[in-house]
């Protein structure tokens, strides 16, 4: 097992750019869809009003019949052939956040809805009368629920499984899932030395993937995580559940956001890597700021991760994610967070899951319902951004103590934050167009100043 970092990082600067051309393909082909299934029209409909999500930002994939005059367009907007097998030609987009799309032999439309569990959609909907194919506990299950005039409507979930074709998974693979589930569900988070932590984490990850193989290994640790921040923050709880009562789950995670202390990112980068994840662009909120980010993507499971840290213009030259950082003698806003609650992938949980959704539905809907949001903090065409109102947590008293010791606060904000506390996590609502993959660098620079609970502006 290779545990080295599994991509070198560039030095150079990168920028994702919208894809208009390719996201009005994609949303025609959706909306052609929608008009000929009313299922998939009532779906969209429900998702909308009950949930504040979009049907597109939860298509799997899409599948269509071949010709030559569609393969022409696809590639002028930006898709390229990835694969040929059984199923079809299969066409990616390397450039934007797009679907595959299979491009087949027969006369077929077919739209694929990704789901957390199938047999919760199917309950949700109250559909019995199906073939569902994949025992649960397998890398992969499917059920078509409708077809309308060569329109098949499928829903699928994945663990860690890029195939059409379901896998065939022994009771011993079973067993092993399970297993796996459960201790990560289970993982000791305190630790008095925090580098014992994530070694025995890493333990826990080196077992499941000697049974399972590194991607399926990826999507039960994630799901984990997803449910250990879940329970710690009220907005997240709330939107699962409208999104449970569609059978969906959180399979419209866009991105997770953990903070490190400076001493502990690299630890927290190796365990990442060694679930697959490879290093994507990175982020610096700029000078004033006193922050950075390393974005990794688990590309087989479509995981992203926001990998936050106090920084200096100086660490931003060298290869910060993998050679390490020293402790300073001040404390910026994430390094504080951590000091006060713990480290994100350790006793504290995510800072927050960002997850797509129709950005003015859902702060409508859930402000209705007691769950207001903040400001925006990005607000164009093609990203749209806000958190939802601070999480406010009990700190840890005696790592405010130490924090007094080493000066990082004095003793008036030790005595605030011991009696208020101070914000622990979000959910953050995002709306993303015309398959926009990347990040608002100074919306993101201000929302981490307003949220810094030495002058915290909780809107």
């Amino acid at each position: 097992m290779n545990e080295a970092r599994t991509d070198a990082v560039s030095r150079e600067p990168f920028e994702w750019l919208p894809q208009p051309l390719a996201d009005e393909f994609y949303r025609q082909k959706v909306d052609l869809f929608c008009e000929q299934c009313s299922f998939a029209h009532q779906l969209r409909e429900r998702m909308l009003s009950e949930t504040g999500t979009r049907l597109i930002d939860w298509v799997d994939h899409l599948a269509f019949e071949s010709d030559e005059q569609t393969i022409t367009h696809m590639q002028s907007v930006g898709y390229e052939l990835d694969v040929e097998d059984e199923h079809g030609q299969w066409f990616v987009h390397h450039a934007g956040l797009f679907v595959p799309v299979c491009l087949t032999k027969n006369k077929v439309h077919r739209l694929v809805l990704g789901v957390e569990s199938v047999d919760d959609f199917l309950a949700a909907h109250r559909i019995s009368d199906v073939v569902l194919e994949g025992d649960r506990w397998s890398q992969m299950r499917r059920a078509i629920v409708t077809n309308e005039n060569g329109f098949e409507f499928w829903i699928c979930e994945r663990q860690g499984y890029q195939g059409w074709t379901v896998p065939a998974t022994n009771e011993k693979q079973a067993c092993a899932a399970m297993k796996h589930y459960e201790s990560f569900k289970l993982r000791k988070r305190e630790f008095e030395n925090d580098a014992d932590g994530f070694e025995f984490a890493k333990q826990l990850i080196r077992a499941a993937i000697q049974d399972l193989g590194v991607d399926w290994t990826c999507e039960l640790f994630f799901q984990t995580e997803r449910e250990y921040w879940q329970r710690r923050n009220h907005a997240a709880r709330v939107q699962k559940a409208r999104q449970d009562r569609l059978g969906l789950g959180w399979d419209n995670h866009d991105h997770h956001t953990y903070r490190s202390g400076r001493s502990a990112f690299k630890s927290m980068i190796e365990v990442f890597e060694l679930l697959g994840f490879h290093c994507r662009e990175r982020f610096y909120a700029g000078d004033e700021a006193g922050w950075g980010a390393q974005v990794l993507e688990q590309s087989n499971c479509g995981i992203v991760i926001f990998a936050d840290v106090d920084l200096t213009p100086a660490e931003l030259e060298g290869d910060f994610a993998h050679d390490g950082l020293t402790e300073k003698s001040e404390l910026g806003t994430v390094g504080l967070w951590c000091q006060l609650h713990g480290e994100a992938f350790l006793q504290a949980g995510m800072h927050h899951l960002e997850c797509t959704f129709d950005f003015d539905a859902a702060r409508e809907q859930l402000d209705e319902i007691g769950v207001p949001s903040m400001a925006p903090f990005a607000d164009f065409g093609y990203l749209r951004q806000a958190f939802t109102t601070g999480e406010i947590w009990q700190v840890i008293p005696n790592r405010v103590d130490a924090a007094v010791e080493k000066k990082w606060l004095t003793e008036k904000q030790a005595t605030k934050f011991k009696a208020e506390g101070t914000i622990g996590s979000h959910m953050e609502v995002l709306e993303r167009n015309q398959g926009f993959k990347g990040f608002n660098q100074k919306g993101v620079s201000d929302i981490i100043r307003k949220t810094d609970p030495r002058n915290v502006e909780n809107e």
